[in-house]
Parts: structure tokens; C-alpha cells; sequence
């Protein structure tokens, strides 16, 4: 290497984490699939969860014979603030899109030009992990935000919705809101692992949705287990008329199983591409 190789070399400046975030939005905002991919499922979302409740209002009378008095102490209306159906179909689908944002640059070659450009490999995945997670985040507060606000305005004109200062409201909404980050990150662990979309998928629908139903509530490691899953934890902080069979857990418990997989699945997508031939 000559002299003047070297010193251009030397005078280069290193990539600031910012200039890397600002790269990666960059990315992620000019493919139309990212833009198609969560409106689509926002209005999924949103859909579910406004259809269970007009459902309820429209059959009012053969379903809630207790009255709205009895459909509030039950619980009903944070239960279909945001639906188990809608809470599933979510986490599918940002699974896949925190997926998509690593599988596609390595189906498509480009991450080899990226990590040409920018060697330090765990940064440009820290990058990518923090602008995965605040879409994702943004994505859930409003898909949460509009379904609360959409099912309590139904539930209401039959004198049975709640508001978010009612007690437990607005933890169904931010533990809902929560679940698209989560489930983002993991999807982006995922590819960053597995680097195939096909074989992608499959683990997300593994570890997201497959787990969590595998394990019962029969066995004291069994119910660890299913505890420990991101879909059970979501079930924990939604439900507010909690009864347990066997091993009851709290609601502290659930939010550190939150915690927990967001701390693992950035740190998979960031370790995890380090030493890894492209």
C-alpha cells in the first residue's frame, strides 16, 4: 500500500451512528412492500378488533342478558379493545417485516455492498435494530391507539365502553403496542440467523405462535415455559379478570418477559452477523 493509500485510508472519517440510522430508514422507507406490508396489516388489525365489537353491539341482546353493568365487571370491553385474533395476526406479519429487513438485502446481494462500505458490522445492525423497533413501535401505538378508541366509541352506544383511565385500559394498550416492536426485533434475529426467507418464516411462526401452544398449563415447567413466551405474556397483560388453574404469574413477570426478548433479540441481530461470511 503506498503512502498516499494509506494516509487517504487513515483520513477517512468513521461512520457516525446517526449517518447509519439515517441509512437504514433511507432503505426501509424506499421499498413499497415495507409501506404495503403494515398498511395492509393495520387494517387487519384494526379491522378484527372493530368487527368483534360491532358484533357485540349488534347482537346485544342475545349475548349480554347481565346488561352493561355486567359486561364491564366481566372485563369485555378491554378484552375486545384488542382481540386475541388481531394480537395473532400482528405478530405474523411484523414478524415477517422485521424479517424482510435483513433476508431481502441478503436475497437481493446488497448487504455485501453495505458492509463493503461500512465494516463494522454490529453497528449497522444496531442501526437497523433501533429503526426496526421505533416503526414497529410507531406501527403499534397507532394500530392500538385507533382500535381502542374505535371499539370503546361502538361499546359505548350501548352504554358498555370504557375509557383509557378506567383501570387496566391502558395497559391492554401499551402491552398491545408493545407486541409490534417485539416481534419486529425477533423476526430481525431471525433472519439475521437463519438468512433465508422461505426458512425465516417458518421459525418466526415457530417462536412466536407455535411455542406458546405447545406448552399447557398442566406441569410446573410446562407452564414456566409457555409463561416465558412473548404471546402468553401479551394474554397476562391484557386480561384483567385473571384467574389461574394451577401456576399463577404477575403482571411485574410478564413485562420482564418483555424486557427479556427485546434484550435477546437485538443482541442476536447485532452478535449474530459478526463473524458470518456474507
Amino acid at each position: 500500500m503506498t503512502a498516499t493509500a494509506v494516509y487517504l485510508h487513515a483520513a477517512e472519517p468513521r461512520p457516525r451512528f446517526g449517518d447509519l440510522i439515517a441509512a437504514e430508514w433511507i432503505k426501509l422507507r424506499s421499498l413499497r412492500s415495507t409501506w404495503f406490508g403494515y398498511g395492509a396489516t393495520a387494517l387487519a388489525v384494526v379491522a378484527f378488533n372493530v368487527g368483534t365489537a360491532y358484533d357485540t353491539y349488534r347482537y346485544w341482546g342475545q349475548q349480554n342478558p347481565d346488561g352493561p353493568e355486567g359486561f364491564v365487571r366481566a372485563g369485555m370491553p378491554l378484552d375486545e379493545a384488542f382481540t386475541s385474533n388481531s394480537a395473532i395476526v400482528m405478530m405474523l406479519a411484523l414478524g415477517a417485516l422485521g424479517a424482510m429487513a435483513i433476508v431481502g438485502e441478503y436475497a437481493s446481494g446488497t448487504i455485501r455492498t453495505t458492509f463493503a462500505a461500512v465494516p463494522a458490522r454490529r453497528s449497522v445492525m444496531a442501526a437497523k435494530a433501533v429503526v426496526v423497533a421505533v416503526i414497529a413501535a410507531v406501527f403499534g401505538a397507532f394500530v392500538a391507539g385507533v382500535s381502542f378508541a374505535a371499539t370503546q366509541a361502538i361499546l359505548d352506544q350501548r352504554g358498555a365502553g370504557v375509557s383509557l383511565g378506567d383501570p387496566g385500559a391502558l395497559r391492554v394498550v401499551v402491552a398491545s403496542a408493545l407486541l409490534a416492536p417485539l416481534c419486529a426485533l425477533v423476526g430481525l434475529a431471525l433472519g439475521t440467523v437463519v438468512r433465508q426467507t422461505a426458512g425465516t418464516m417458518i421459525a418466526s411462526v415457530l417462536v412466536l405462535l407455535v411455542l406458546p401452544m405447545v406448552f399447557t398449563d398442566g406441569r410446573h415447567w410446562s407452564a414456566t415455559a409457555s409463561h416465558d413466551t412473548l404471546y402468553q405474556a401479551w394474554r397476562r397483560l391484557v386480561t384483567t379478570d385473571y384467574r389461574p388453574l394451577h401456576y399463577p404469574w404477575t403482571v411485574g413477570g410478564a413485562w420482564t418477559v418483555y424486557a427479556v426478548w427485546a434484550v435477546a433479540a437485538a443482541a442476536i441481530a447485532v452478535v449474530g452477523v459478526h463473524r458470518r461470511d456474507q
